[in-house]
């Protein structure tokens, strides 16, 4: 079984620099990078342990006062997001002690960032959980008519997400724009990617990798 995890000390502020000295494989997988060049003043606030697991603008799933945080990086056009899904829901559901804090990361086109934009909408009226199962639960790619319609099964009133959207705009747009500086100064290179507790987790992990990352998480807690 793959090594699961990197250390990843949040409890600091860091730029991509410092960041990236600490997460090992991580240093050589962003060196070429095009965000690479990135200037470093906009990075040092964006890994504070704050705005990683405890975004008060994103919406938290499963125990909400968990011990441990789940971060995932996510697009929902992604299928390799979409094959995690069960297996990371599962693990949630089975543990009880972990707050799972899912981070839009729309990188696979203009629809990506629509079903993204509508999602977070969704948390106006209290239903972002649930219009991400809807768009995450399908194997096909998504149109914009198509999101519209799997958040309507899903219960969620569109036309509300719709205005609530052109309301909040600004504020959903500064989201995903954190979310993206976040991905970027941890040098992933793809969804989905993780932070288990104050660990970096790249990449798509079976049932026991999720468990044996979130006991090391844990044990580390205890130090």
């Amino acid at each position: 079984m793959r090594k699961p995890i990197d250390a990843l000390p949040l409890h600091q502020r860091r730029t991509r620099r410092e960041a990236l000295g600490l997460l090992g494989v991580g240093a050589a997988l962003l060196a070429s990078a095009p965000h690479a060049s990135s200037a470093q003043s906009n990075e040092e606030t964006v890994l504070t342990e704050a705005l990683v697991l405890r975004d008060p603008e994103i919406p938290v799933a499963g125990n909400v006062n968990g011990d441990i945080t789940i971060v995932e990086y996510f697009d929902y056009q992604c299928p390799y997001c979409r094959k995690v899904e069960p297996e990371l829901g599962q693990v949630v559901h089975d543990d009880g002690d972990i707050r799972l804090v899912q981070k839009d990361w729309p990188i696979l086109g203009p629809v990506s960032v629509a079903a993204a934009r509508m999602a977070l909408a969704c948390k106006y009226q209290e239903k972002y959980v649930g219009a991400h199962e809807a768009l995450m639960g399908v194997n096909s790619k998504l149109t914009e008519p198509r999101i519209r319609e799997l958040l309507a099964a899903a219960g969620i009133d569109v036309d509300r997400a719709t205005r609530d959207l052109a309301a909040n705009g600004k504020a959903i747009d500064a989201v995903l724009a954190r979310n993206n500086e976040q991905a970027s100064a941890f040098g992933f290179r793809g969804t989905p990617a993780f932070i288990v507790g104050k660990f970096r987790v790249p990449g798509v992990l079976t049932m026991a990798q999720f468990e044996q990352a979130i006991a090391d998480a844990r044990k580390a807690a205890k130090k």
